[in-house]
């Protein structure tokens, strides 16, 4: 059986970790570098590096923080914003980045997915899906989730996974920040819509929420930032409480 992955994640705004709720009202937490190393230090599997201010500012990727993370941490480490093209995202590989997560730039031109599958490998090309409930349905957002798109989430994750993207991060705008739990339905559905592993993303506020959203949805992993941040737990504290409730994880 493969393990599930226990991921933390650096939400970035102008060189240092921010959090809000669902994507609004943005408090700044700490030193991506100091974070980094606390968590992997703490047992976390990978790290997200998202800079979320890339796409509404057209800033280009955050080379130098992504070269002193990458000195510091040595765990698979996935970093998106601001990646425009081949060159970006071999910049960010350089610099250290195990992975690239596309968001906005593939709505624009989904034609990116594919040239950085063919240049760098499926398994490197993470596709963070931003999606919110509207009118019944599941829609795509962009530009940090300034712009709800016509676009349905299912559809989405499934174009872009037969253009080449290797794994989904999927992050549930209306439970973003809430801490009350995983959006099961929509994260359950894209598990089965696609063929590669989906990372769940927006809501975790306890230990129980993390074992829940493993049992009843089939991902591969799990991302939150509030509860490491805060210091309620700790990765290595909360894949010790899922191990003793069955749920495989890395030691």
């Amino acid at each position: 059986m493969l393990t599930r992955r226990v991921i933390p994640c650096l939400d970035v705004r102008d060189g240092r970790v921010v959090k809000g709720v669902r994507f609004e009202g943005l408090r700044e937490v700490g030193d991506p570098v100091e974070l980094a190393e606390r968590y992997v230090a703490d047992g976390a599997d990978e790290l997200s590096f998202l800079n979320v201010s890339a796409s509404v500012r057209e800033e280009p990727p955050a080379l130098d923080i992504v070269t002193r993370v990458s000195r510091k941490v040595f765990v698979p480490f996935t970093v998106g914003g601001g990646i425009r093209g081949v060159p970006d995202a071999r910049a960010l590989l350089r610099a250290g980045a195990d992975k690239v997560a596309l968001n906005t730039a593939a709505l624009e031109r989904p034609e990116l997915i594919e040239e950085l599958a063919a240049e760098f490998g499926n398994q490197c090309v993470v596709l963070s899906i931003d999606t919110r409930r509207t009118n019944g349905g599941w829609r795509v957002t962009a530009r940090s989730a300034t712009r709800t798109l016509e676009r349905e989430c299912l559809d989405w994750a499934r174009e872009g996974v037969e253009r080449g993207a290797g794994e989904i991060l999927l992050n549930v705008i209306d439970a973003d920040g809430g801490r009350n739990g995983f959006a099961l339905p929509i994260t359950r559905s894209v598990v089965d819509a696609v063929r590669v592993p989906v990372i769940a993303s927006g809501g975790a506020g306890s230990a129980e929420h993390f074992l829940e959203v493993f049992r009843e949805t089939g991902v591969s992993a799990a991302l939150a930032a509030s509860i490491f941040h805060d210091g309620s737990w700790t990765p290595a504290r909360l894949k010790g409480f899922l191990g003793d409730r069955g749920i495989e994880v890395r030691p």
